[in-house]
């Protein structure tokens, strides 16, 4: 039914100023990972949104991270939700290289970090209790060392799952594990493991694969986006540590990525995609979240995500379960529009890059300017700023939703888990302020940190 009202709305739409957008080309495919956080896409494809523009669009989900990106690369896809730092690995030449931009930020928040049952029996001790007797959060991996430390004991190695070496999955685990002491281990250009030094030992598993993972033993815990940790939480064989919103609150999440040559050559076609995703965008956070349930059910459809109701909801409504019976309230589990959540900011994707050098993803060191220039090459507001204007002048937007005057860096955030400020104007003095990671001229050669 909902596309069905979607092609009704576009052809009304289309005889009025859209129609004369003149695109380049209107027939495109998207591609996707089964994560709540592809909302955007879905939603504008099934309220018709895309169709408003002129674009028929089909919505293709992809096997793993790898696969996605090389389809944008190798033009098999037009464009896709994307892990943040995919874009920026690729236009520095990390593990590939390609111009990849992106004008349009998908979310905020919206990870989690989940623990097998073993591994929370022995970390419970160790978590302060609420008067309920339920554990106090957020929940520090301090808890965590002391059974590493006994698996070590053990002979055990502890390993962990995220999503891919550039995902923000990655760099919020290595994050939260860092600030409770432990160490997540060194990337070199020699060994591209990420796990020099390391105490916990962090590997790759596609996102729907987590669950079944951790309950084969194969890995103790893992970070990754929803539904999956919800999933576990459910099937009662895991339980749900700690949130991204509770490491950084609104932190940056997902981007919609194309290459710049695509951009290049198609500006109305990509001014008509940005717009339908704003307009998504908003139609997910409207009203306190009122349209949520309905997007859901849409998100639960086997083309798109293919979990059960019950578990989208769980954190897509407002909620989170921790563990079974430990349901909390928060509400900005998954932001899709309010707090600026769209406009792709270039503190955002410096952050990334403090975090790829800290661990030594970037093995040299550079100057904030560098950080700059890449983030600026990368990111692009001038485009969502464009789309912005037009809805707003087709009266579809409101003025006031948008960062008209923004410079492009975020305030200074100072509630990370750490304590430690983060200004993406001054990325070296933030990457010093560490005490686990690289810093200054520091470099891994054969295994060791130099300088």
């Amino acid at each position: 039914m909902k596309r069905l009202i979607g092609t009704l709305v576009a052809t009304t739409a289309l005889a009025g100023p859209l129609a004369a957008q003149e695109l380049e080309v209107d027939e495109l495919t998207f591609g996707f990972i089964k994560l709540t956080d592809m909302a955007p896409l879905a939603i504008a494809y099934e309220m018709g949104y895309f169709e408003d523009e002129g674009l028929f669009v089909t919505l293709e989900a992809q096997a793993n991270w790898r696969v996605l990106l090389d389809g944008v690369i190798d033009g098999t896809l037009d464009g896709a939700h994307m892990l943040a730092g995919q874009p920026i690995a690729a236009t520095i030449g990390y593990g590939t290289e390609a111009h990849i931009v992106t004008p349009f930020s998908m979310d905020l928040n919206g990870n989690g970090i989940t623990v097998s049952n073993q591994v929370w029996e022995l970390m419970r001790p160790h978590i302060p209790s609420m008067e309920d007797g339920r554990p106090q959060h957020p929940i520090s991996a301090s808890a965590l060392a002391p059974v590493v430390e006994q698996f070590r004991n053990d002979g055990i190695r502890f390993d962990m799952g995220m999503v891919f070496p550039v995902s923000t999955h990655n760099y919020e685990l290595r994050y939260w594990l860092a600030a409770g002491g432990l160490h997540p281990g060194y990337y070199s250009p020699q060994d591209i493991s990420g796990q020099i030094g390391a105490d916990v030992f962090l590997s790759v598993t596609p996102p729907p694969q987590m669950p079944a993972t951790l309950e084969a033993g194969t890995i103790f815990g893992y970070c990754v986006g929803e539904p999956w940790n919800q999933a576990a939480v459910q099937r009662g064989i895991g339980v749900a540590v700690i949130t991204d919103y509770e490491i950084w609150p609104n932190n940056p999440e997902k981007v919609f990525g194309l290459t710049a040559e695509f951009v290049e050559e198609n500006p109305n076609t990509t001014r008509a995609i940005v717009r339908a995703l704003i307009r998504a965008a908003m139609w997910l956070d409207a009203d306190n979240n009122a349209n949520r349930m309905e997007a859901v059910e849409i998100l639960s459809y086997p083309e798109y995500v293919g979990a059960d109701v019950e578990t989208i909801a769980a954190s897509m409504t407002g909620t989170f379960e921790y563990e079974p019976g430990d349901v909390r309230e928060v509400p900005d589990f998954n932001v899709f529009f309010r707090y600026n959540a769209t406009y792709p900011y270039y503190s955002d994707a410096v952050w990334y890059l403090t975090q790829m050098r800290r661990w030594g993803q970037i093995s040299e060191p550079h100057t904030d300017e560098w950080y700059h220039e890449v983030a600026r090459s990368v990111y692009r507001p001038d485009i969502y700023l464009e789309a912005a204007r037009s809805l707003v002048e087709d009266g579809l937007a409101d003025e006031a939703d948008f960062p008209w005057d923004t410079d492009g860096f975020r305030p200074v955030a100072t509630d990370l888990i750490d304590g430690i400020p983060y200004d993406g104007r001054t990325p070296n003095a933030y990457i010093d302020s560490f005490p686990i990671g690289l810093t200054g001229g520091q470099l891994v050669v054969d295994g060791e940190v130099q300088g």
